[in-house]
């Protein structure tokens, strides 16, 4: 069912989650909840996945999210400095070892800041933030958004390391 580089990515963190008695929370946008369906397809994932949101929308951003960290004036989606935000205000509102945070352009079109399709910023928040950009020159939005969903799990195992 779930693309087996998801799977093995989410099993790698899982392992070192679970090793470690860590737990994380996922804000996603243009991924859809494949972050946190990857995390919540390996078995006894209930030890380390608290919860996650899609925030594709403004609305939901405020509504979930909202005040559970200071945002910056201005922040604009689709930046590092959001994707910054999304993560560390998962974490706050969960009270999580670690979160990711993510938000792009999956296509077929850009978004309305300019950025092209295949354009996402991803983070991680923990004892030590990280941050990762992607572009991958596509305008297909399913195999964006599993690249980009590739990309924050990536992220988390290396900030895992």
């Amino acid at each position: 069912m779930f693309d087996t580089q998801l799977t093995a990515l989410a099993e790698q963190a899982a392992r070192r989650l679970r090793e470690r008695r860590e737990t994380i929370a996922v804000a996603e946008s243009s991924c859809g909840g494949l972050i946190s369906a990857s995390l919540l397809s390996i078995p006894g994932a209930s030890a380390y996945f608290v919860g996650g949101t899609v925030t594709y929308t403004r609305m939901a951003n405020q509504t979930f999210l909202g005040g559970a960290v200071p945002a910056a004036p201005g922040l604009q989606a689709e930046t590092e400095e959001y994707a910054l935000y999304l993560a560390h205000a998962a974490a706050a509102r969960l009270e999580t070892t670690w979160a990711i945070g993510e938000s792009g352009a999956a296509g077929p079109t850009g978004s309305r800041y300019g950025d092209p399709p295949g354009h996402v910023w991803v983070a991680v928040a923990g004892p030590a933030d990280s941050t990762r950009h992607l572009l991958t020159g596509s305008d297909d939005r399913s195999a964006n958004m599993v690249a980009f969903a590739a990309a924050a799990l990536g992220l988390l195992n290396e900030s895992l390391d």
